[in-house]
């Protein structure tokens, strides 16, 4: 079962995501909160498998509550997806920075939210589809909230390239596997290695590593 906290400060919005994530088998909400300081507070208390997080809280929004419960400095982050309405750079940056596990259009309906909730909670990381690439290009670019090793602690595979350069153009699994004929663990298996030996915490962070080490093809 998959606990769930939900933090957003419209009622409408809130209940909306209860009732999809409550009619799920494998899905289970335990809180759902109206501002980042409770969010921050109860998050901490229930220790959920994800938190989704809108970004405009009162109190503390949601870019400092997923720094607080996810960010770089913290011992054992907790998963953190972020859902928004608004589409700007700026806050997918800081958001997965900050350690979200992924960043989500409040339009981009039920069917994704779970996909997102899911992924997450297996260690996954999944975006807005109409901005994965754009975003990921453009975060590789930034100078990383950590700073991940240049040169790996052992080399990369051929394989374990092909894989990196999949999810660097925000394929999910499931199809980084069908692309390469792969079964799913062993697609699992070469990100989880690469993680390692790039010093990843997330596929994220595999991905902004291979668009700032040129890894990923121009075209």
């Amino acid at each position: 079962m998959i606990r769930v906290l939900i933090a957003d400060d419209q009622d409408m919005v809130r209940i909306g995501f209860r009732m999809i994530l409550d009619a799920q088998d494998d899905i289970e909400v335990v809180a759902d909160v109206a501002d980042g300081i409770d969010a921050v507070r109860t998050a901490r208390e229930l220790r959920p498998d994800v938190c989704l997080l809108d970004i405009r809280m009162p109190g503390m929004d949601g870019l400092q509550v997923t720094k607080q419960l996810a960010g770089p400095d913290v011992a054992d982050p907790l998963k953190v997806v972020v859902v928004t309405t608004f589409d700007l750079d700026e806050y997918v940056h800081t958001a997965l920075q900050g350690g979200a596990s992924g960043f989500l259009l409040k339009d981009a309906g039920p069917a994704l939210l779970l996909e997102a909730v899911r992924a997450a909670a297996r260690g996954d990381a999944l975006v807005s589809p109409q901005i994965t690439v754009r975003l990921l290009k453009h975060f590789g670019n930034q100078q990383p909230a950590r700073q991940l090793t240049e040169h790996p602690s052992e080399p990369l595979t051929a394989r374990e390239l092909d894989v990196v350069r999949a999810a660097a153009r925000g394929l999910t699994n499931t199809e980084i596997g069908t692309e390469l004929f792969l079964s799913l663990s062993t697609v699992k298996t070469h990100l989880a290695s690469v993680q390692s030996k790039i010093d990843a915490r997330n596929r994220v962070e595999i991905a902004a590593w291979a668009w700032r080490n040129g890894v990923v093809d121009e075209n």
